[in-house]
């Protein structure tokens, strides 16, 4: 492990994207309970993106156009359904239930399916930690695997810590409704962008 790889997965970590945007989201609608269950769904949804990228499985994805597209059109897909919900304060920005286990499941439920439904993230693992990797290590599957362990722990304590600010800013402007109305509108709009984005993404 280099001080090279932990800067470099820090600024790719705090780079906003699906993840640090459901965290958010969920911790300007129902607090630092929330945005912490949101930000560890968001990071289980990585981890068996990393086990397949190590087992060497993820290169499927780069072989089959037809895998690859169908997984993308199913994450473009939820990502709308995301945006839809926030636009109508449901789901992420209503969380009536949250303290009820089931409220809870769904939390993480969700940031697992962001992150499992993107195909994406297992490519982007193999396109990053490899770097990282000595071409003599003898045991480099291992190294690769601890690595990316790394970057998701890294993950997790990085969307805590937005989602606990998030949370912060939410008990200035939780009495506000034209200011909380605006945020939806934001995030919802903001969704719609990633979607898109998903949307559009090639091999």
């Amino acid at each position: 492990m280099t001080t090279e790889f932990l800067l470099t997965a820090l600024i790719v970590v705090l780079l906003p994207g699906t993840g640090v945007l459901y965290t958010l989201a969920n911790g300007l609608g129902g607090g630092a309970r929330a945005a912490i269950l949101a930000a560890l769904g968001c990071t289980l949804g990585i981890a068996p993106q990393l086990l397949l990228a190590t087992l060497g499985l993820t290169a499927v994805l780069e072989t089959s156009d037809v895998l690859f597209q169908a997984l993308r059109l199913a994450g473009t897909l939820y990502l709308l359904f995301m945006a839809w919900q926030v636009g109508r304060a449901r789901g992420v920005m209503n969380v009536d239930t949250q303290h009820s286990p089931r409220g809870s499941l769904r939390l993480i439920g969700t940031g697992i399916w962001l992150n499992l439904l993107n195909p994406k993230l297992g490519l982007f693992f193999l396109a990053f930690l490899p770097q990282f990797v000595p071409a003599d290590n003898t045991e480099a599957r291992t190294t690769f695997f601890l690595l990316g362990l790394i970057f998701v722990a890294m993950t997790l304590l990085v969307f805590i810590g937005y989602g606990l600010m998030a949370a912060w800013v939410r008990d200035h402007v939780i009495g506000r409704p034209r200011v909380m109305a605006f945020i939806r509108a934001s995030f919802a709009a903001a969704f719609v962008l990633l979607a898109l984005r998903l949307g559009f993404e090639t091999l």
